[in-house]
């Protein structure tokens, strides 16, 4: 019996929302696919925002830790890790079942992508793309 699977395409979606979603898909036992984390968004000021990851991925030891990722599919998948019970062993299962993507792979391209909501933007409200956010902390592009 093959497992359920849930390919979701995240271009212009809130991450936060997008997240949500997904933990909650693998916490019922499906596989989750998530691409094009680079084009989802974070509401509120960029520069606010910029700052705020910035001090995140600074912060600690290099060699101890805490880590936190400046790829975007890492960032989005951290994200949900944040949203999952991850110390627990059933956390611990739903979080390898979530697979986060920059763009569409080549295995995936015929999917059928779902959803997960309504699209994020609007004409008034301030946002930055994980893929800006992540050229701004210094990540190296390859997506």
């Amino acid at each position: 019996m093959e497992k359920e699977k849930v390919y979701i395409d995240a271009a212009g979606h809130v991450a936060g929302r997008l997240a949500s979603k997904a933990a909650k898909e693998a916490l019922k036992g499906k596989s989750v696919c998530i691409v094009n984390a680079e084009k989802a968004i974070i509401s509120g000021n960029p520069k606010f925002l910029i700052k705020f990851y910035g001090e995140k991925v600074s912060r600690g030891n290099p060699y101890h830790g805490p880590f936190y990722p400046r790829m975007p599919d890492r960032m989005l998948r951290r994200i949900i890790r944040g949203m999952l019970p991850y110390k627990k062993s059933r956390g611990k299962e739903a979080y390898r079942r979530v697979m986060v993507y920059n763009s569409v792979t080549e295995n995936l391209s015929g999917a059928n992508f779902a959803s997960p909501g309504e699209q994020g933007k609007s004409s008034r409200t301030k946002f930055i793309t994980l893929g800006e956010l992540s050229k701004n902390l210094g990540a190296r592009k390859t997506w």
